[in-house]
């Protein structure tokens, strides 16, 4: 029985799939949906692209100015403790 069933499972699947995707025809109304949608996608895409490399400049030019701002204060310091040590 078990041996049968082990076939029979499969070779019913496959039957209802191949049924299944044959009864399958989307109507025109759902196709341009369909199609409006595959480039919307297409498009949030792209803008998502352009944000990332905007928001990866904009981390890059915020790394710099911390560095300059790090150095200037160490500058500061620096010319503090030798007013200090007059």
């Amino acid at each position: 029985m078990k041996t049968f069933t082990r076939i029979m499972l499969p070779a019913v699947l496959v039957g209802a799939t191949l049924l299944g995707g044959c009864a399958t025809k989307l109507n025109d109304a759902d196709e341009a949906r369909l199609t409006q949608a595959v480039q919307d996608a297409a498009e949030a895409k792209q803008v998502a692209q352009q944000a990332l490399t905007e928001a990866q400049t904009a981390t890059a030019s915020a790394n710099r100015a911390a560095e300059s701002a790090q150095a200037a204060n160490e500058k500061a310091d620096r010319i503090f403790q030798r007013s200090l040590r007059k």
